[in-house]
């Protein structure tokens, strides 16, 4: 560091969630003399990986079921609805063992089988034809981030920022120098409210799906598309960002928002039903309430539109109580504070934004268009998701994407270029907003428009106003940013507004329904599915 503006490091790895903090584990363990930041939006246990509830699908034991690497990967082939790409799905699944023992040499605590020391309890989720979810409790996702946070934090490699947010990457292109080289980063310090610059050799993008686009998200509020958008303007190609994911079951109470009930609830054996007690899956899927997580959101949606109420039910009432308590411990705890007890009464459920399957187009090294700029994790497009994530495939692509990214930066460290340094941030022109009331209804209008127009079921007509109104938002927005100092609230929005209109791009290249796009004026599949590819006007 040179000055209390400035800092240097060989990796810059931008989110401290799964595929962060694995990327920065698997580098510090292997070069000792590695000097690695990590950047968290905020506090470093905040993110989505805390939030995981379900587990993480890996075919690792013989006595699964008679499980296999085939299998998973036919599983995952059929949840993505034709749009997965096959050799990345045999890549992730391939890799899948190692990662569960990486994570339990870790630490990870997964569950054990009943009166086992050695075999683990191993569950089912939605598209799975078997048991071979590795979970802990319902609570898998805080185990994993609980346990790296704790290595990352006392590896002496490895140096945490909290409450950094990066607004933009900086690039030779941008500097007008030959190639498009990321060089570093501009970082709001969110407890200064200073503008910092960040150099460094490579750069990684870890920083999750942009649900937050949304009205209604089972994601934490930092879950706004950061790094996607980012990645765009400094000139990478995204795919598939149609494709957002709606978990089918999040709690319906004012007192508890976006608090997502587990996949694993059905798994188990819990049932979708009407107000009146009737079931209706059976209606809508040969499996019923384990069918991918579009077909179930779909149904419910219009189930609650057929029927005009605001929610549906999730039973699972019926099993013994023990046996809910103990595989759910933190859901009935959660829903016992609302009034809701899972093991005598049903469920009040919505859909709700969930996952983000398209994002920033890497390869299998999760390198992206920008030559030394990485993509792991939720904000990137692998191949794997397809039209539909499979459940518990999500932390699985963080830690098999995160080990490749380490795996070839590390034989890149010795010949990487010095590093490069940019100008300061410009403040000299700008001065602070006495308006702050104009973000915060901007932001409100987006989210409510993106839910009316382009959530779970969409039309040409919705698409259009959709466009025509992000397009004014971000006139406006843009003005504001050219104007005013940076805020973290400014940097969001100009985020979600980038979003916004990638998606509805997308979903208007779309003439079809196919997994999570879903247009009542192209219902039918085409013949010959492609990606949808977006690329910056750079590129062109």
């Amino acid at each position: 560091m040179t000055n209390n503006t400035e800092r240097e490091c060989d990796v810059l790895v931008i989110g401290s969630g799964a595929a962060g903090l694995t990327l920065a584990l698997k580098l510090a363990d292997e070069n000792p003399n590695i000097n690695l930041i990590v950047l968290s939006k905020g506090p470093i246990e905040e993110g989505s990986t805390s939030k995981a509830q379900g587990g993480i699908a890996a075919v690792c034991n013989v006595y699964a079921d008679n499980d296999s690497l085939e299998s998973h990967v036919a599983d995952t082939l059929v949840a993505g609805a034709g749009l997965c790409e096959k050799d990345a799905v045999e890549f992730t699944v391939r890799n899948a063992k190692s990662s569960i023992e990486w994570l339990i040499k870790e630490g990870v605590d997964f569950d054990k089988a009943d009166d086992s020391q050695n075999d683990y309890h191993l569950t089912r989720e939605g598209g799975h034809s078997h048991r071979r979810i590795f979970h802990a409790a319902d609570a898998t996702g805080k185990a994993v981030q609980d346990t790296l946070i704790s290595q990352a934090l006392n590896h002496p490699q490895i140096t945490v920022l909290e409450k950094f947010n990066v607004i933009d990457l900086v690039t030779t292109r941008k500097l007008g120098l030959p190639g498009n080289r990321v060089l570093g980063v501009y970082v709001l310090n969110c407890a200064t409210g200073k503008v910092e610059n960040i150099y460094a050799k490579f750069v990684a993008l870890c920083t999750g799906g942009a649900s937050k686009v949304y009205q209604y998200t089972t994601n934490t509020e930092i879950s706004s598309g950061d790094g996607i958008a980012m990645a765009w303007r400094a000139g990478c190609r995204v795919a598939n960002m149609e494709f957002n994911q709606f978990h089918p079951t999040s709690l319906y109470n004012p007192q508890d928002q976006n608090f997502l009930l587990s996949e694993a609830l059905r798994g188990e054996g819990a049932l979708l039903k009407r107000p009146d007690g009737t079931r209706f899956m059976p209606s809508y899927d040969k499996r019923e309430e384990l069918a991918p997580r579009d077909v179930v959101a779909r149904a419910i949606d219009h189930e609650m539109k057929r029927l005009g109420v605001d929610c549906m039910y999730l039973d699972i009432s019926y099993k013994d109580p023990e046996f809910v308590k103990k595989h759910f411990p933190n859901i009935y705890e959660r829903c016992l504070k609302v009034g809701i007890d899972i093991t005598k009464q049903p469920i009040p459920v919505v859909p709700a934004a969930h996952y983000t399957c398209g994002g920033v187009m890497v390869d299998q090294r999760a390198l992206t268009d920008i030559s030394n700029l990485y993509a792991v994790g939720e904000v990137s497009y692998t191949g794997l998701h397809g039209a539909n994530r499979m459940a518990s495939n999500s932390i699985l692509e963080c830690l098999v994407y995160g080990a490749a990214a380490a795996k070839d930066i590390l034989s890149k460290l010795d010949s990487a270029p010095s590093i490069t340094k940019f100008k300061p941030w410009d403040e000299s022109q700008v001065t602070n907003s006495d308006e702050e009331v104009i973000i915060q209804h901007n932001w409100h209008e987006l989210r409510m428009l993106m839910w009316d127009y382009v959530g779970i079921v969409r039309t040409n007509k919705r698409l259009e106003r959709a466009k025509h109104r992000i397009d004014l938002l971000k006139k406006e927005v843009k003005e504001y940013y050219e104007n005013f100092r940076i805020t973290n609230n400014l940097l969001e929005l100009r985020n979600l507004l980038q979003i916004a209109e990638l998606v509805v791009k997308s979903a208007m290249k779309r003439k079809e329904s196919r997994g999570l796009n879903y247009n009542l004026d192209y219902p039918d599949m085409l013949d010959d599915p492609q990606p949808t590819v977006l690329t910056p006007k750079i590129h062109k």
